[in-house]
C-alpha cells in the first residue's frame, strides 16, 4: 500500500464515477492505455481484483468496493486540508459532486449553472442524477439536494427553498379527454404515477373546506419524476410534478395546471446537505450560497409555491 499516491486514490475514484477507462482517459488527456496500466497496477498493489471488466462496462468487486470508500475517506481529507488553506485566499475552487434528483437536476440546478460559472469560474460541477438516495460517502458525493433531513450526526443540512407539488395536464391531453373539474372526476382520466415514491400517489385535496387525500392509480408509472414529466409532457395523461418543472411549462403553454381551485399545496423544504467535516471548504460553502441566493431570486414562485 506503501506504493500508492494520492493521485491512484483519485483514478481509481474517477474510474468508478465515470464508468469507463475511456472516459477517465479523456478527462485526463492521456491515453486508455496509461489509465489501463494505472488500474492494473493499483490491483497489483492492493492484491485483489477491484474492478470486473466486461463488454457491458466496469463493475466493483467486493474488495473494490471497500477500496472506494477508503479511496473517498483519504482524498476528502486532503480536500479539507487544502480548504484550510484556501480559506485564507478566499479562492473557490475544483471539482464539486452534486447529488439531485431527475427534476431538480434539470429544472432547478441546470439553468443555474451558467450564473455560477460567472461567479466562481474555476470549480467544476458533476451532477450525479438520480432519484434514489445516494450514499454520500460511499459515492464521494459532496453536496446533496434533498427535501429529507433524517440525517447523521456526520451530515448537516442548509436549508434552500421549499418544493411544492400540483396537478398538471399538456394541452394535446386536455383537448383529447378533457379535464376534470372536481377531484372525484380524476378516476376516469389516465394518471401517472411514480413507483419510487409511492408517498407521492396521495394526492392532496380540499373539498369544501375539508382536507382529502385521494390515491392516484397509474394508468402509466414510472420510477424518474423526470420521465414522469415528460409523459405528461406528451399528453399521456394527468400528473402530480414538482412546480419548480412545471411552471416555466405553463408559461410557455406546454402545460395547464389541472383542479388548481382544489389542489392542496403542501410545500416540503428543500435542504442543501453536506458532509458537516467539509461545510467550510470554499468550494462547498460558493456551491450551498449561490443556490440559496439563486432560488430566493430566479425561482420563488416556482419553488416555495403559494
Amino acid at each position: 500500500m506503501d506504493d500508492l499516491a494520492f493521485d491512484d486514490l483519485k483514478l481509481f475514484a474517477r474510474v468508478t464515477a465515470l464508468g469507463s477507462l475511456s472516459a477517465v482517459a479523456r478527462e485526463r488527456d492521456v491515453p486508455v492505455s496509461q489509465v489501463s496500466r494505472a488500474l492494473t497496477r493499483i490491483e497489483k498493489t492492493c492484491g485483489a481484483r477491484l474492478v470486473h471488466r466486461s463488454t457491458h462496462g466496469l463493475s466493483l468487486s467486493a474488495e473494490g468496493d471497500t477500496f472506494l470508500a477508503y479511496c473517498h475517506r483519504i482524498t476528502g481529507a486532503l480536500d479539507e486540508l487544502q480548504g484550510e488553506f484556501a480559506q485564507h485566499a478566499g479562492e473557490a475552487s475544483g471539482r464539486v459532486r452534486v447529488a439531485a434528483s431527475t427534476v431538480i437536476a434539470q429544472y432547478l440546478l441546470l439553468p443555474s449553472l451558467g450564473a455560477l460559472n460567472q461567479r466562481h469560474p474555476r470549480l467544476r460541477i458533476e451532477l450525479e442524477v438520480s432519484d434514489r438516495l445516494a450514499d454520500m460517502a460511499r459515492d464521494g458525493i459532496d453536496i446533496a439536494i434533498r427535501t429529507s433531513t433524517a440525517l447523521p450526526d456526520t451530515l448537516v443540512a442548509r436549508a434552500l427553498g421549499h418544493l411544492d407539488r400540483a396537478l398538471y395536464a399538456a394541452p394535446a391531453y386536455a383537448e383529447r379527454a378533457g379535464l376534470p373539474q372536481h377531484p372525484h372526476e380524476l378516476r376516469q382520466h389516465r394518471l401517472i404515477t411514480n413507483t419510487a415514491a409511492p408517498h407521492l400517489n396521495q394526492w392532496p385535496f380540499e373539498v369544501n373546506g375539508q382536507a382529502v387525500l385521494l390515491p392516484a392509480e397509474g394508468y402509466w408509472c414510472t420510477n424518474d419524476t423526470g420521465l414522469a414529466a415528460n409523459m405528461v409532457l406528451q399528453g399521456l395523461g394527468i400528473g402530480r410534478l414538482a412546480t419548480v418543472a412545471a411552471a416555466p411549462l405553463v408559461q410557455q403553454g406546454r402545460l395547464l395546471p389541472v383542479l388548481s381551485a382544489f389542489v392542496a399545496h403542501q410545500p416540503v423544504p428543500l435542504y442543501a446537505i453536506t458532509a458537516s467535516a467539509r461545510q467550510r471548504l470554499p468550494k462547498i460553502r460558493a456551491c450551498i450560497d449561490f443556490w440559496a441566493e439563486w432560488i430566493a431570486q430566479e425561482h420563488k414562485p416556482s419553488v416555495t409555491g403559494p
